[in-house]
């Protein structure tokens, strides 16, 4: 349908609790997530979420193949999240670099759970709940954040693990923003 402009770290539309979907199945919101999933794949995104592109909804995609960003990463399921609830089956955590369509250039060491659970909604309302680890558990953490107006920026913990992804992976080892 459409590919949407992506707010930037800085705008404050990121920084606001999203607002729950309450109608589930209308046109808006299909033509919603077809916008997100065109925007998502023009940008080789592993996941986008509605605030991102200014659309105050609980409502993240992720997933659908290989992402070009993260070739070593493993498959996560095409996915459309709404109302998200996470919860972690362990609090034990793992470091991994992350990237962000709305920090563009920049990458990041971010602890995430481990295992966790998430439930939501898919489109038409039907209930979501499944249990996720590694990548897959990163990526819902990563884009359900977002729906809270948190950046991955801001669980960074060690500094000296940000930066511009050119200067931490001259050798492109690391494949550009998420």
């Amino acid at each position: 349908m459409m590919i949407r402009d992506v707010l930037r770290m800085g705008d404050p539309r990121l920084m606001r609790k999203a607002q729950l979907v309450d109608d589930f199945g209308t046109p808006a919101l299909a033509a919603l997530i077809e916008d997100m999933r065109d925007t998502m794949r023009e940008l080789s995104g592993a996941g986008l979420a509605a605030p991102q592109i200014g659309v105050d909804l609980r409502v993240v995609i992720f997933g659908g193949g290989p992402s070009p960003r993260y070739p070593d990463a493993s498959a996560v399921p095409d996915t459309v999240l709404i109302n998200p609830v996470l919860m972690p089956v362990t609090h034990e955590e793992e470091g991994g670099w992350e990237g962000c369509l709305s920090v563009p250039g920049l990458r990041g060491w971010v602890p995430r759970w481990t295992h966790l659970r998430y439930t939501g909604f898919d489109a038409d309302g039907e209930p979501i709940d499944r249990i996720a680890t590694g990548f897959h558990a990163r990526v819902v953490q990563h884009e359900c954040d977002h729906l809270d107006g948190i950046l991955y920026p801001m669980r960074v913990r060690d500094f000296s693990r940000f930066g511009y992804t050119e200067v931490l992976f001259p050798d492109g080892s690391v494949a550009a923003d998420d």
